[in-house]
């Protein structure tokens, strides 16, 4: 454990991103706010801050609770931060609203067949006259 460490150091260490040019990237094009504002990639971490960092759908909320400037197993990341309340319950929120999304879209069971992609185009000749 270090006494201070950069915001790309920590974000590496702590498993947000799988490089520290990813994270660099994220928090120089404005992804990543260090206590409700941007930050940059030197910024100093300091423990109690909240960092807001996109995971793919989601935005983590986190509160750093210890400073790391080495990326370990993913156990031990989870012990650098703690991710507010507010923050899983809006992702839990989003989920379950991407899950009834993709139940209400259907998908066909089976590719067409031969004769069902002719009358396909058939159809798509018919709508360009």
């Amino acid at each position: 454990m270090s006494e201070s460490v950069r915001l790309d150091k920590w974000l590496w260490a702590a498993r947000f991103f799988k490089t520290r040019a990813l994270a660099k990237k994220a928090i120089e094009g404005g992804k990543v706010q260090y206590d409700g504002g941007r930050a940059k990639t030197s910024k100093q971490v300091e423990l109690g801050a909240i960092i807001r960092v996109p995971q793919g759908w989601d935005i983590y909320e986190v509160e750093v609770i210890s400073l790391s400037d080495q990326r370990r197993g993913a156990p031990e990341a989870r012990t650098l931060y703690a991710e507010t309340d507010e923050s899983v319950q809006r992702r839990g929120k989003e989920a379950e609203a991407r899950g009834l999304t993709n139940e209400v879209m259907q998908h066909p069971l089976k590719r067409p067949d031969k004769k069902q992609r002719r009358d396909i185009q058939r159809f798509q000749r018919h709508q360009g006259e």
